[in-house]
């Protein structure tokens, strides 16, 4: 039996244990059907006993779980109301705090101010499966379309929990091949987020290959379940399309050989978890271990997608014409609404020649209005220090790709003497650090943009590409 099987039992021991005090029904105790979870909670919070506190803590996920989708509502309505701060305590530790300055006075006050679910949140994380419960509760919060200050506080009372419970000293990273036991490698297939595993055979040929790795976050309360995996390909250079990477028929290569680790897919595994940051330490760590085993790689990249960019170039369309539109570039976007737009040539070449003048600026110029890139992936992977490398121009034509992206993809490179300069200058300065590549293709002039200098989006840049990193498709 593993460590985590004897822990793991020994807490249901003591949680059954603690429901056959509590709730036998004997006439010092009460009977778990006739005390409702506002009570249960308030129990919890006053128990001094550990088998009573976990047999509670057990009571209420339980007849949380049974809670339709209404009823659960109603508990997380009540957790904000009930179980806020105490509001007499906390004016008193504000006025004790006005008139002494102390670390003691200043200990109060943040006792006074912490809400009250907090504390209860951390004991119902002693039940046995506690932590896997409350990362579906938020899940369900997270799920819920109010955006209400009560719906913000009590996310922020997670958000603060977790952030401490799912630290990166308590994560354990494993590497994920075919020989992995089944129930997780389908959950693998099951978390997917970027390029869909169609079935086994597939995921086959993601793992199996000795050019493949892939490796996951685990945390020892969710002994099972993957937080965040990412999937690896070693190649010769550097990948501008999927299909590069995913094709059946593509050459396989001794991993000696390689030169470059492509990053080509990071998917977060619990809903719940959202926010809680694992992807930068986990490429920052598969990284490290690459580099251990595979000496002769000298290239880290992701090949990502842009699931912004269709999103934010609609509203571009949408607009009246300007410098970034002109008249004649709104013209040729209208292409786009051709479905079959990529299977010709010339229409290819005519809507590569606009767009990517306007995905370099949807990267280098663009923010939300917080001062950060627009796009989410490039939040991610700029924010941890990596440099815009390339835009490649149809290097996905899924249909999920073209929706979101117009079947754009992206060169993220992660310089590992660069992370830090980079990051700080995102973060200090809003400045996104890219190649001379894409630096050059938002600089065309407009004449370019109207059509008057020919094709001159990829040409330059990837004559970049090659003397930089060691060349450009495969």
């Amino acid at each position: 039996m593993s460590e985590a099987s004897f822990f793991t039992d020994m807490l249901q021991s003591i949680t059954d244990r603690g429901r056959q005090l509590l709730f036998s029904g004997s006439r010092n105790t009460p009977v778990a059907a006739e005390v409702d979870l506002q009570t249960l909670c308030e129990m919890l919070l006053s128990s001094r006993g550990e088998a009573s506190g976990m047999a509670i803590a057990a009571e209420i996920l339980d007849r949380w779980g049974a809670l339709g989708r209404e009823g659960a509502q109603t508990f997380l309505h009540m957790l904000h109301e009930k179980f806020g701060p105490d509001t007499t305590k906390l004016d008193q530790a504000i006025e004790n705090y006005r008139t002494d300055k102390s670390s003691a006075a200043v200990i109060a006050l943040h006792q006074a101010a912490e809400p009250r679910r907090q504390e209860l949140l951390r004991r119902l994380n002693h039940a046995p499966n506690g932590t896997a419960k409350l990362v579906r509760m938020r899940e369900q919060l997270l799920a819920s379309k109010d955006q209400s200050t009560e719906y913000h506080a009590l996310d922020a009372d997670f958000t603060h929990l977790f952030g401490s419970w799912f630290n990166r000293g308590f994560l354990t990273l494993r590497p994920i091949d075919w020989s992995t036991p089944a129930y997780i490698l389908e959950k693998i297939i099951k978390y997917e987020a970027v390029h869909e595993i169609a079935g086994w055979e597939e995921l086959r040929r993601r793992l199996a290959p000795a050019d493949r790795r892939c490796f996951a976050f685990f945390h020892p309360r969710l002994a099972d379940e993957p937080l965040v995996f990412v999937e690896v390909a070693l190649t010769r250079s550097v990948p501008s399309a999927i299909a590069d990477v995913l094709d059946e028929s593509r050459e396989q290569i001794n991993p000696e050989e390689a030169t470059t680790a492509v990053f080509y897919s990071i998917s977060n595994c619990q809903d719940g978890l959202r926010g809680i940051s694992f992807g930068n330490f986990l490429i920052k760590q598969v990284v490290d271990d690459l580099r251990r085993d595979l000496p002769g790689l000298r290239n880290f990249v992701t090949l990502s997608p842009v699931p912004g960019f269709a999103r934010w170039l609609a509203k571009v369309r949408a607009s009246a014409p300007d410098r970034i539109l002109p008249e004649a570039a709104r013209e040729t976007l209208m292409l786009l609404d051709d479905p079959n737009w990529p299977g010709n040539e010339g229409t290819a070449i005519e809507v590569e020649r606009v767009l990517l003048p306007l995905a370099a600026r949807y990267f280098l110029v663009e923010r939300t209005p917080e001062g950060r890139p627009v796009d989410p992936v490039a939040r991610f992977h700029l924010g941890n220090g990596a440099r815009l490398e390339r835009l490649n121009f149809l290097g996905d034509r899924s249909n999920k790709a073209m929706q979101q992206a117009h079947g754009l993809m992206v060169n993220y490179l992660y310089k590992l003497d660069d992370i830090v300069a980079n990051h700080e200058a995102l973060a200090q300065r809003g400045e996104v650090i890219a190649s001379p590549g894409v630096k050059g293709i938002l600089n065309q002039n407009d004449e370019s943009r109207r059509g008057g200098s020919g094709h001159q989006g990829t040409r330059p840049f990837a004559h970049i590409m090659n003397s930089t990193l060691g060349g450009g498709r495969k």
